[in-house]
């Protein structure tokens, strides 16, 4: 019976080719996470139009979306407050997606307490774009 030595030469191109794919994966990972773009909230207002402060709302819309690429936003009035009791209050909301692509988009006055507004900073794709 002959016994089989394994050669060193191959050992080192196995290890070097397990390397290799894991490097690719790294670097895989990277690329991808490089180009996601999260939300980053500007500023979030409720009830501007019956007086609010500008940017009264917006810690709360920058723990709900901050870091995201997509966000229902949902008005938390026992975090947010009445800033005008018995008045129907808007909700404009600004977020950024890097560093220059600001978006602005308002829920009018007659807002339900279930109802969300959508943030997004997911690229549109295909047709027309």
């Amino acid at each position: 019976m002959s016994k089989t030595i394994p050669c060193p030469t191959r050992k080192w191109a196995v290890r070097i080719r397990h390397i290799w794919i894991v490097f690719g994966i790294v670097v895989l990972v990277v690329n991808s996470s490089a180009q996601t773009i999260a939300i980053r909230g500007v500023s979030g207002t409720y009830g501007q139009n019956c007086g609010g402060q500008r940017g009264n709302a917006t810690p709360d819309l920058e723990t709900q979306c901050n870091g995201r690429d997509t966000c229902e936003y949902r008005i938390d009035r026992r975090t947010v407050g009445d800033p005008a009791a018995g008045c129907p209050k808007d909700f404009i909301a600004e977020w950024r997606c890097g560093e220059t692509e600001v978006h602005i988009a308002m829920l009018s006055p007659e807002v339900g307490p279930d109802d969300t507004l959508v943030l997004s900073c997911v690229g549109q794709t295909g047709a027309g774009k």
